[in-house]
């Protein structure tokens, strides 16, 4: 009955699938453009939920084309041809799409990674970033084929060339390091292009996370990416001057390749949540990055910007707060009287391209493209609506709660803040909910409606509960119940995504033998179900300290191959450590007997869920 039911579950995912965590199944079609390019004058939109590429034309400020697809799209770029465009189809089996623009159709594609989601093109070369492949696909369009895969840090989310071509550099979301480093950040991977090697991987400041853009700047000097800054090392006991979380844009020099230096996007008491795509003007005075929480577009004078940068580094005074270049990070007033901060008229700013003097933003929730004309005093932002929004339903307002920051306290940050596409942001926090000094690590959201008790510790009774004391303990306010009831919806609503390590959907011959081991080591009597949890608490050996011989909640399997770091202090950052190093009694399943063949065929098995 179980494998059945487990197989049942897994035919009704992959059939309702829709690609990009924050989805979910729903019979309505809302317009959800978040990404943004342009070929000559005209806009090119990705439309996520409604799997439309549309044509803006910037002159008359109106939709011109729109080409209907069977696939979600993700970026896209000029074809080889007047009349063609590239297209992600950013699915699981991702491809390269050929689409005539006049008639919509699709004349040839290219396979790709899993979940391809942003590209850039040189000449014949086209670099594009597989999220959950953890790598970046090299296609050779005179071949018409993809020539390398090179692996990259952890889920690839933006790309940006040098000025000359000779380096790719590839924002990565998140973290990939255990819970207890010294260090724990995302990365900038730099890609040498001719010997198709990641040659390094530059670090950000310590608790970075969540990148989501990246670009250089028309001299080819600087590479820009934006990213939150999580003080993961602090009780959560204020939002104040961004105790819990920041919003930053890192600066890498893009000659050396190396880290330069941080910059905060926030006021003293106003937080710029969620920073999101991110564009030089063409004539680089300007830097210009959505602000998705709090829907706005922040507009830097860059030049600026850098002259003030440039004193710091040579050791001139600047501030009585800045005294060295690795203060800039905390340092929330470096930019005063060198930003703006422009509303936008739609909701969920994400994309951002700049087109001569115009600045357009992807409304992903308003299904609309907003505009700001930048030689207008004052700048002010009007949005140009590209079809007929449905009446949001609940689950739907519940998404743009869960990512909204203005319910927030000062919009220092959003529920998606900590909780990146819904799961892990690869942190251990101290939420003061069982004490205080004693971090957990994020836990993902997925199915936690079904699978109570909710937290580390089973502290809560269920994610209802857990979802209400977030709002009031961690965004520090006191919303109406209908709002909580509509991240529920939201969250309830979310489907898990196929998992990279099938083949065709299914087992591989390594994961069928793995299921097996998985009974014999006693794994199933804990993880079962559909959600293999049976959600009950055991002490399972793997508490140190204060935690010793607690119980922890049994936590369900589904997506564990994307929620590293494990445990329940992160400490373990691959299953196999989990299995060898850190289960020396086997209390957490009978593995110190496991051969090494059979040990890697239950990693594979657990992957593969």
């Amino acid at each position: 009955m179980l494998r059945f039911r487990n197989l049942i579950r897994s035919v009704i995912v992959l059939t309702i699938f829709v690609i990009l965590t924050s989805s979910y199944n729903e019979n309505q079609t809302y317009l959800s453009p978040q990404y943004l390019s342009h070929v000559d004058d005209r806009l090119v939109v990705s439309d996520i939920t409604g799997n439309r590429i549309i044509f803006c034309d910037t002159s008359s400020k109106k939709v011109a084309t729109t080409i209907q697809l069977a696939v979600t799209p993700g970026e896209t770029a000029a074809g080889t041809e007047q009349d063609e465009i590239l297209v992600i189809a950013a699915e699981p089996r991702g491809k390269l799409l050929f689409v005539d623009i006049p008639t919509g159709k699709i004349t040839s594609q290219i396979k790709l990674g899993h979940t391809p989601s942003s590209l850039v093109r040189k000449g014949n070369r086209v670099y594009v970033g597989n999220k959950f492949s953890n790598n970046i696909s090299v296609v050779d369009l005179d071949l018409g084929k993809e020539i390398a895969r090179i692996p990259v840090v952890r889920e690839p989310v933006d790309l940006c060339l040098s000025k000359g071509g000779a380096y790719l550099f590839v924002a990565n979301a998140l973290p990939l390091m255990a819970g207890d480093s010294d260090h724990i950040s995302a990365s900038v991977s730099v890609i040498n292009t001719q010997s198709l090697k990641n040659e390094k991987d530059i670090l950000l400041p310590n608790g970075s996370n969540g990148c989501k853009g990246i670009c250089l700047s028309p001299d080819g000097k600087f590479v820009y990416v934006t990213h939150i800054i999580g003080k993961f090392q602090l009780p959560t006991t204020q939002l104040e001057r961004g105790w819990i979380n920041t919003n930053a844009v890192s600066i890498i020099d893009a000659e050396a390749p190396s880290y330069y230096n941080t910059i905060l996007l926030d006021d003293f008491d106003n937080g710029a949540a969620n920073p999101w795509g991110i564009a030089c003007s063409g004539d680089g005075g300007e830097l210009v990055v959505s602000l998705a929480g709090t829907h706005e577009v922040c507009i830097i004078d860059r030049i600026d910007m850098h002259k003030k940068l440039e004193k710091v580094h040579a050791g001139a005074f600047t501030s009585s707060i800045v005294k060295e270049p690795g203060d800039v990070m905390n340092d929330i007033t470096f930019l005063y009287g060198m930003k703006k901060r422009i509303s936008t008229q739609g909701t969920g700013p994400r994309g951002v391209n700049i087109i001569n003097d115009r600045i357009f933003t992807a409304e992903y929730f308003s299904g609309s493209v907003g505009i700001i004309q930048m030689d207008q005093d004052p700048m002010t932002s009007r949005s140009l609506t590209l079809g007929k929004q449905p009446e949001a339903s609940t689950a739907r307002r519940g998404e743009l709660m869960f990512h909204d920051a203005r319910i927030c306290f000062q919009q220092w940050q959003s529920c998606s803040s900590c909780h990146p596409d819904v799961r892990n942001d690869g942190l251990n926090w101290d939420l003061l909910n069982d004490g205080i000094g004693n971090l957990k690590n994020t836990k993902s959201l997925l199915y936690s409606h079904y699978t109570p008790p909710a937290m580390i510790l089973g502290i809560r009774p269920d994610a209802e509960t857990a979802v209400r004391s977030g709002i009031k303990y961690i965004l520090f306010a006191v919303r109406p119940e209908e709002d909580a009831m509509a991240i529920d919806a939201y969250l309830k609503s979310l489907i898990q995504i196929p998992s990279p390590y099938l083949i065709k959907d299914k087992f591989d011959a390594s994961a069928r033998k793995g299921k097996k081991v998985f009974q014999k080591a006693g794994c199933a009597l804990c993880h079962t179900g559909i959600y293999f949890t049976d959600m009950k608490k055991y002490n399972v050996g793997t508490g140190t300290g204060r935690e010793a011989d607690m119980q922890f909640d049994t936590p369900q399997l589904t997506e564990v191959w994307r929620t590293a770091p494990y445990l329940y202090d992160g400490r373990a950052l691959t299953l196999k450590e989990i299995f060898t190093e850190f289960n020396p009694q086997d209390l957490h399943g009978t593995t110190s007997n496991l051969s090494e063949v059979e040990l890697n065929d239950l990693i594979m098995y657990v992957n593969s869920l």
